[in-house]
């Protein structure tokens, strides 16, 4: 029987220290991600442990908060705990280098999803998708939507997070090709629904021409648009990334106009699948770095998406 085992941080320590060397489970793969109050988190966690169980892994979830801190400490837990592998969805590119360098010492080797790290040659892959190429096909229906022109704000995630960077370049490198699309108001909502509801809020008082915002993720979308419905703004155009199904719904309901699609559930397995192969052969076959391409989302096959995936 397969355990799914979720402790909070302090009872994985007491856990640790109480539990006798013979419990270590021999095949253990550790799976950290941030918070599963983001649906697209869950959705990875969930792919994960499905295909590690299919795999004969027993698994041990963990969730960072994106606090580099608690990641760290839950990377003394997993090596600990005697895991064979890590599958990863960092706190932060420069802080997680350190915890990943100290599991490979320890013998165990760590597959990053999602978001990548400064550092290669210490994690075995770095599986993320394609965020430049996302980014710029949701730049361009963006465009589209606007008519080409008008004032628009733009959300972006954690400073921290490599990827809140290659999402807006790859906006701005298409956006700013039209001289008529002029910039507003750009804020971080650190990927957050409730912070980006109140920036939102804020950038409506301080800019109530905006016509469009596009947003760094799917959460931040959400709650500008919950913010744009409160003030009776249904008319401002908004598009996310990375393809949730509350953004699927709205698209359905007329509401958000668009989203980018990464596979998120698909990427926590292909991190498993690595993981097996490269504890059976020493190697995976691939690359470090991969990239997964991206998929628009928008009216015409809103309908098709389910959990961080295109149904056929």
């Amino acid at each position: 029987m397969f355990k799914k085992i979720m402790l909070s941080t302090a009872a994985l320590a007491l856990w640790t220290l109480a539990a006798p060397i013979g419990a270590q489970a021999a095949d253990l793969l550790a799976i950290i991600t941030p918070s599963h109050d983001n649906p697209f988190f869950k959705a990875e966690a969930e792919g994960a442990d499905a295909k590690a169980k299919e795999l004969g892994f027993e698994t041990l979830i963990l969730v960072h908060d994106d606090d580099a801190n608690k990641q760290s400490q839950l990377f003394d837990t997993a090596i600990a705990r005697g895991a064979k592998a890590i599958v990863l969805d960092n706190a932060g590119a420069a802080a997680t280098t350190a915890p990943v360098a100290k599991a490979k010492a320890a013998g165990i080797p760590t597959f990053l999803i999602d978001r990548e790290i400064n550092e290669t040659g210490i994690a075995v892959s770095q599986i993320v998708s394609n965020n430049y190429q996302g980014a710029q096909l949701g730049a361009e229906e963006f465009v589209k939507l606007m008519g080409e022109k008008g004032p628009y704000a733009e959300l972006v995630g954690r400073e921290a997070d490599t990827n809140a960077g290659i999402r807006s370049g790859g906006y701005h490198d298409v956006i700013d090709q039209y001289p008529d699309m002029k910039l507003a108001a750009k804020q971080s909502a650190n990927w957050s629904q409730t912070e980006a509801f109140e920036k939102m809020q804020t950038i409506l008082q301080a800019n109530p021409e905006i016509k469009g915002v596009i947003s760094g993720n799917d959460t931040m979308a959400m709650g500008a648009w919950a913010a744009l419905e409160a003030a009776g703004r249904t008319d401002v155009i908004v598009v996310g990334f990375d393809g949730s199904n509350d953004v699927r719904d709205s698209i359905m309901k007329g509401g958000i106009k668009a989203t980018v699609l990464q596979p998120a559930y698909r990427q926590a397995q292909l991190a498993v699948e690595q993981a097996k192969l490269f504890l059976d052969t020493g190697k995976t076959g691939v690359d470090e770095k991969q990239l997964m391409d991206c998929i628009l989302i928008n009216a015409d096959n809103a309908a098709k998406l389910e959990t961080f995936a295109l149904k056929d």
